[in-house]
This record gives structure tokens, C-alpha cells and sequence, in this order.
């Protein structure tokens, strides 16, 4: 397999097919997406933004892209929610079974579904983690159950959820929600007691699904639907670094990003993001390469 897009700008050698633990697949998706859109451009411009980083992760003192880094970019944009959460799976699990870490870089959040799908046929014990501003809790949104705002119940039909930064939700959610897997984004801002909470409630095998809108939108304001009051980048890495020491990430992935061509530094956030969850997922201490 070849890549025309390089995650990181990384010599050739480390990129190729075979040799790689590690896959990026970009989803350029954005059908469901109910007020700014844009988010079909968000794996671009993330990519585009990685040239810009520096390889070395000072917190682990490695360089994770050695391992090998595959940017999977063959997938066309599509405007079936369907189609494209078929696609989405049979690409992941594709993958997987070829002994991959894969990383989704969205589009919408509706990619998700796709990737709950795979993780959830590929890893026994399994449960998915949201760090997101919305509960995205509905059946159906817009004539849709694939609708961006329906993700999480999708995610409750494979297994448990944990749902981590919420500040937004519509009344029918809070009706079917389980106030006891759910860490609003005023509380957990106070202390890391909470850590310890999420992971009593979560199984070994841990997937990661973050929506930028978990982020603050002072740091974060390249997403389609924005929530005031949200959480720092620090809170966001610290917490998965704590996922990372007491289970096994065994995936995760990236949505909503809607790049502004005049402000780039939130795609370089995103970018650093992920790039420093690898590092720190590949540090060398044998949990971090189970899988």
C-alpha cells in the first residue's frame, strides 16, 4: 500500500504499509453536520499541520514515529451516512486484523459509528470513552440515527460508555442518560479524583472518541459547534495519559475539526494531540504494547 499523505512529513522508510504499528485513516465526512460545516476538511488540514511539529516527545523522550506511521487517505467523501459507516469499518477492522493501531481522523462525529463497529467485533471486553461538549444521546436527529447528534446511543449498542466533558445536552437526552457514567465538564475541572471513578467504570480494552468541542473554544474555536466553559488542553491529556497507565488503549479517534484558513493553530493542536497520545500510548513499558 501506498500513501500520497504523510501524517507527521516522516521519511519514506517509516511510513510504509508493512512495516508500520501504526495507521492514520482520514475521513473527509461532514453530510450530518447541523450548523458550521467544514469538518470534511479537518483531516487535511491536521496532516498539513503535522509537517509543522517536532518528532521528538520530550515527556517520553522518544521519537514514536520509528515505529512506523501509515496515513490511509483512499477514502472519498461521501454524502451516505451509511455508506460511509460500512466503509469506515471494513477499513478499521481491515486493519486491525493486520496487528495495526489505527487512529480515525474526522469529518463529523458520526465516522465514530464505523469504528465502534470494528473495535467492538475485534476486541473482546471493550468500552468507549467520549471526551465531548454534547451527550449526543438522540435516537434519531434529522430523519437520522447516524445523524452527528445520535453517535453515542449508536456506541451504547456495542458496549458500555463513559462520557467525559459534557456541558450541552437537549432535554430528551437527559431523560436517558446514566447519570452515573457521565463527568460534566464544572466538575472535573476541580480535581483528578474523577480519574479513578472513569476507570472503575470502564473495562481493560479502553477506545478514545474525542470531539474537539470538549475542548475550551479560546483554544479550540475551529469546530462546528462550539460549548463555552469547556476544558484546557491539559485536562484533556492528563486524563488520557491516566486511560493510557490503568488500561489498554486499544484505538481512538479525532472528529469535528472545521479548519479556518486564518487561524491554523487549533489543526496544530489537533495534530500535537494525537501525536502525543501516540507517544505516550508507545512509551516503553510493556501495557502500552498490548494489544
Amino acid at each position: 500500500m501506498k500513501s500520497k499523505k504523510n501524517f507527521g512529513n516522516i521519511k519514506k522508510q517509516f511510513t510504509e504499509y508493512e512495516n508500520s504499528k501504526i495507521v492514520i485513516l482520514l475521513i473527509p465526512f461532514d453530510a450530518t453536520n447541523t450548523w458550521q460545516k467544514g469538518a470534511s476538511k479537518g483531516p487535511d488540514a491536521i496532516i498539513s499541520a503535522s509537517a509543522n511539529m517536532e518528532l521528538y516527545d520530550i515527556e517520553t523522550k522518544q521519537e514514536v514515529y520509528k515505529y512506523g506511521i501509515y496515513t490511509d487517505n483512499d477514502m472519498k467523501e461521501r454524502n451516505s451516512s451509511e455508506l460511509m459507516v460500512d466503509e469506515v469499518f471494513q477499513r478499521i477492522y481491515q486493519h486491525l486484523n493486520s496487528n495495526k493501531f489505527v487512529v480515525s481522523i474526522g469529518g463529523e462525529h458520526s465516522i465514530s459509528v464505523g469504528a465502534f463497529k470494528a473495535f467492538d467485533k475485534k476486541f473482546y471486553d471493550l468500552s468507549i470513552i467520549q471526551l465531548d461538549a454534547h451527550a449526543d444521546l438522540r435516537d434519531y436527529y434529522m430523519d437520522s440515527h447516524l445523524n452527528h447528534a445520535c453517535v453515542m446511543a449508536r456506541a451504547k449498542e456495542y458496549c458500555p460508555i463513559v462520557q467525559v466533558g459534557i456541558r450541552s445536552m437537549s432535554a430528551s437526552e437527559a431523560k436517558v442518560l446514566d447519570e452515573k457514567r457521565i463527568f460534566y465538564s464544572d466538575d472535573i475541572k476541580k480535581n483528578n479524583e474523577w480519574y479513578d471513578e472513569v476507570s472503575e467504570k470502564v473495562k481493560d480494552n479502553v477506545y478514545l472518541t474525542i470531539d474537539l468541542d470538549v475542548f475550551d473554544p479560546s483554544i479550540m474555536p475551529s469546530t462546528g459547534t462550539p460549548e463555552p466553559a469547556g476544558l484546557n488542553f491539559d485536562h484533556v491529556f492528563n486524563f488520557v495519559k491516566h486511560v493510557i497507565d490503568n488500561h489498554t488503549l486499544v484505538g481512538f479517534d479525532v472528529v469535528e475539526l472545521c479548519p479556518n484558513e486564518i487561524n491554523k493553530s487549533p489543526d496544530f493542536l489537533v495534530a500535537k494531540l494525537i501525536y502525543m497520545i501516540l507517544s505516550y500510548r508507545f512509551k516503553s513499558n510493556p501495557k502500552s504494547h498490548a494489544h
